[in-house]
């Protein structure tokens, strides 16, 4: 077990060697002159607008990470949750695919931005409307694993739960979703990735908070520094998280697997 554990401790730590070597190329590249500060700041200036923002004179950064993180993980979880309702009765109803199927494939084809102006027409321009457009980001990688995983579940599995006598719902708890475990996860990492790419779309609503209200802002106004430091922001916050859902794949796979 202490050998296992090392093991997996030195395969982590070679995560960190492409992001050390990143860092090292970015760093001699905006130093050395070889590409103009104005379009690559180096990593001590991108350092230096992060303190800024985060305990100047209006300390931004702390709130814009704290509501972008609250939008994206709200929107997830509704998303998360009616996909996996679709997908449930897409995949195990050949009526239900029949009908839905043609249509979900429709809406899932509209691009991201297409979604704005309707959302603000009909929820104007408060925090419903940038959920609903997260949500909406991560229903449909959800949606497409978990119907496509249910429709190929070994029917064995399938015909014991029914000689001992359980019930469509009770199929469905304690044997189909069971038995996908491992696409309902990736189906949710998908969506996780998904909810922060939606993320910066749903904050172009009329925000005036935020990552993706940051990120356009800094545009704006020519601050490349603080531009780099909101993607860099957006790239841990979304592995964090992603990790997050990886601790729960452990305990999923512990429990059913």
């Amino acid at each position: 077990m202490r050998r296992r554990g090392e093991g997996r401790g030195a395969w982590a730590l070679l995560g960190f060697v492409v992001p050390v070597l990143l860092l090292a190329l970015w760093t001699w590249l905006s130093t050395s002159g070889a590409v103009p500060s104005h379009r690559l700041p180096s990593p001590l200036g991108v350092w230096n607008a992060g303190i800024e923002l985060a305990f100047g004179e209006r300390p931004l950064l702390g709130g814009y990470i704290a509501i972008s993180t609250q939008r994206v993980l709200i929107g997830f979880a509704v998303g998360s949750v009616i996909g996996l309702l679709l997908g449930a009765l897409v995949g195990l109803s050949k009526w239900g695919g029949a009908l839905l199927a043609p249509t979900i494939g429709g809406f899932r084809a509209v691009p991201s931005l297409a979604w704005v102006p309707l959302l603000i027409l009909y929820l104007g321009i408060n925090e419903d409307s940038k959920v609903t457009l997260i949500a909406i980001g991560a229903l449909f990688p959800v949606y497409t694993t978990v119907a496509g995983a249910l429709r190929h579940v070994d029917p064995h599995l399938v015909e014991v739960g029914r000689a001992y006598g359980l019930g469509r719902l009770s199929l469905l708890t304690r044997v189909q979703l069971p038995a996908v475990v491992p696409s309902i996860v990736s189906g949710l990492r998908l969506a996780l990735a998904q909810s922060w790419l939606f993320l910066v779309a749903a904050e172009l609503i009329a925000s005036s908070t935020g990552l993706g209200f940051l990120l356009v802002d800094s545009q704006n106004n020519g601050r490349i520094d603080r531009l780099f430091l909101t993607i860099v922001l957006l790239a841990v916050l979304g592995k964090t998280t992603d990790a997050l859902i990886g601790l729960l794949e452990r305990v999923l796979l512990r429990r059913f697997g």
